[in-house]
């Protein structure tokens, strides 16, 4: 049996869901969506390999018609950009967690790059439609404090200690320990800004998740287990156990 990357499982999940949506089996599904799951997580944690486990954990659990799990990061920006027909080289501005610049402010005004809110705009409208479906896991992009409000929805927050990352940094990037520091720090601060700047919402308050988990202290077995089992105890009606 073919074992599916989580590109091409993102890929066959938007084809049925999107370019189907007028058939009477998705009306069905939009009206009693599968969970979906957002993912916050410091930088250097690895959440790649979190979310391919817990996918096909879930996927392994998951009654008939709900065996469709997949998980959107970087996928999620070729959607936003598909789904609003923007040109290609926006998908750099998409990319980014940061508040604007003055370069950019003038960029916005020009017509030369995006305008920040209008793209932010279009990336919690593109989660939200993820979300009609569900059997979807969010990396991101504040989909917890955009899906905040959504009964099939469940946040959670990983975290490390900053050595650890850094290790971790180092084996996943293939950099030095100087440049994974000053890379995860730098990240953390963008992420924490672009949460502020344009939600209000501090990323370190526990009571925007319904778990945090210290990703040091498990394995990634365990960690997508222990995620696993609290979505299934919640959404008990979606899976076979």
């Amino acid at each position: 049996m073919k074992v599916l990357g989580s590109y091409e499982r993102a890929r066959i999940y938007i084809d049925k869901h999107y370019q189907e949506s007028g058939e009477a089996k998705n009306h069905k599904r939009k009206l009693n969506p599968g969970p979906v799951i957002t993912i916050s997580r410091q930088t250097g944690i690895g959440a790649s390999a979190i979310c391919e486990k817990l996918t096909d954990y879930f996927n392994r659990n998951a009654i008939a018609d709900y065996r469709d799990w997949t998980y959107f990061d970087r996928e999620l920006i070729g959607k936003v950009i598909e789904d609003h027909n923007l040109p290609d080289h926006f998908r750099k501005y998409l990319a980014q967690e940061k508040p604007t610049t003055i370069d950019s402010w003038f960029g916005e005004i020009l017509g030369i790059s995006p305008s920040k809110i209008s793209l932010l705009h279009k990336t919690a409208h593109t989660i939200v439609k993820l979300a009609e479906f569900g059997n979807t896991i969010i990396v991101g992009r504040a989909s917890n404090i955009i899906l905040e409000k959504k009964q099939n929805a469940f946040h959670v927050r990983l975290v490390a200690p900053l050595n650890y990352r850094i290790e971790n940094a180092v084996k996943l990037y293939n950099v030095d320990s100087k440049t994974a520091a000053e890379f995860i720090r730098g990240e953390d601060e963008e992420r924490k800004i672009y949460l502020w700047k344009y939600f209000h919402k501090n990323i370190d308050d526990p009571l925007l998740y319904h778990s945090i988990i210290n990703t040091n202290l498990l394995s990634i077995e365990e960690i997508a287990e222990m995620i696993g089992h609290c979505v299934i105890n919640k959404f008990p009606a979606f899976f076979s156990r």
